[in-house]
């Protein structure tokens, strides 16, 4: 199966150069992600997504280093991705991204990989900045 990875410098989301480390750009994606830890479980939405992972709006995010399973619709789908996660780095500050955490995707499966990558190049086909995308789903 293949690793999905997220190159980040710091387990904190204050970095020195102000810059990202991952090596794909986030796409914004507002969807409900239930995920558990060892002895917990929540429900809460994310804010983006990109290949290796994405971020979840958290008031009280786990710490970095902790594992989790996620399970989350992409837009236009039936069926619910299930996948390992770790949390890479948390952030509690307020400002274009409320407090929440990185997560990056673990052992994801071919099927699940294929989906993600196919749904993030069409928010990104379909958005432009400043723009809010709305996915439509067809009644069948």
């Amino acid at each position: 199966m293949a690793k999905a990875r997220i190159e980040i410098s710091e387990a904190d989301d204050e970095r020195s150069d102000g810059g990202e480390k991952r090596r794909s750009e986030r796409t914004p994606l507002v969807v409900r992600v239930d995920y558990t830890t060892v002895d917990s479980f929540f429900s809460e939405f994310t804010a983006n997504i990109n290949e290796g992972g994405l971020f979840i709006e958290a008031e009280s995010p786990p710490p970095s280093g902790t594992a989790v399973l996620l399970q989350f619709k992409l837009p236009g789908e039936e069926e619910p991705i299930r996948v390992h996660g770790r949390v890479v780095w948390t952030s509690a500050r307020q400002g274009s991204e409320g407090p929440g955490m990185g997560i990056e995707f673990e052992d994801l499966d071919r099927v699940a990989r294929a989906r993600i990558d196919q749904v993030v190049r069409n928010l990104r086909r379909d958005s432009s900045p400043g723009r809010l995308v709305r996915v439509r789903r067809d009644a069948s």
